[in-house]
């Protein structure tokens, strides 16, 4: 089954058909949320927002290893994580959709393995390619099907938050390699590496990064949520196309 994991700007799916929640306890503490079960064009699909339905869990507390535990123990067997970021790189100016391939973990603190305790084996993944190929070759495609401008490939770089970053920070990250910025992308990735999960990130550019474009002399924040709107219709379409084009 097909598991989306919402962000920024898509709490809910307005286009799934909810046919029942359930709230999933997990030996890891408690999700984000209940899992929204539904269907999404008669395709049977899951729901979680990553931050809440209520938007009220900043990224450095979310309980990544909940929310991914949770998903794969009711079936889930791909996943597609939605992401807000801020667009490093001149071609991702504020509304455009890209699927990253690459990602550089910034973030510290965090709890990202299951494999942790000294009652647990030493337990290496190969996470050189972060995303399946395979998934998002189908997001790709279903791109083009809903007629969604969708760019292929980019560096996500993944910075601690809550508060965005500063000017040099954006520049430090750019000259690592980074195309983009956000604050959920791991360790959500490694987790779902480590479930034997098929995951992939539609990443929505909801703003230039700070010192980039619009964002040269600060981030408008208060502009983000107009640009959301419309670029998370324009995901919705694309998800409905994935599940037309795969009934696993």
């Amino acid at each position: 089954m097909l598991a989306i994991i919402g962000g920024t700007g898509l709490t809910q799916l307005a286009n799934l058909e909810i046919t029942h929640r359930q709230v999933i306890r997990s030996p890891f503490g408690e999700p984000s949320g209940a899992i929204t079960f539904g269907r999404l064009r008669q395709h049977e699909v899951m729901f979680i927002a990553r931050h809440g339905y209520g938007h009220t869990i900043p990224p450095h507390e979310v309980n990544y290893r909940a929310n991914l535990w949770a998903l794969h123990e009711q079936g889930a067997k791909r996943v597609i994580s939605v992401a807000a970021v801020g667009g490093i790189r001149a071609d991702l100016s504020p509304g455009t959709i890209v699927l990253p391939d690459q990602i550089i973990d910034y973030t510290s603190g965090r709890s990202f393995t299951y494999f942790d305790g000294r009652e647990s084996p030493v337990t290496h993944i190969d996470f050189t390619q972060p995303y399946s190929q395979k998934l998002r070759q189908q997001i790709l495609q279903a791109a083009k099907l809903a007629k969604v401008q969708c760019l292929d490939g980019g560096v996500y770089a993944v910075t601690q938050g809550p508060r965005l970053e500063t000017a040099a920070e954006i520049n430090r990250l750019e000259r690592d390699g980074a195309d983009m910025v956000g604050m959920t992308g791991m360790p959500e990735a490694s987790l779902a590496k480590e479930l034997g999960l098929d995951y992939a990130a539609i990443a929505v550019v909801v703003n230039h990064a700070a010192g980039r474009g619009s964002s040269r002399n600060g981030v408008h924040l208060e502009t983000i949520s107009a640009v959301a709107q419309p670029a998370m219709a324009n995901v919705r379409s694309i998800l409905e196309c994935v599940v037309e084009s795969d009934d696993n």
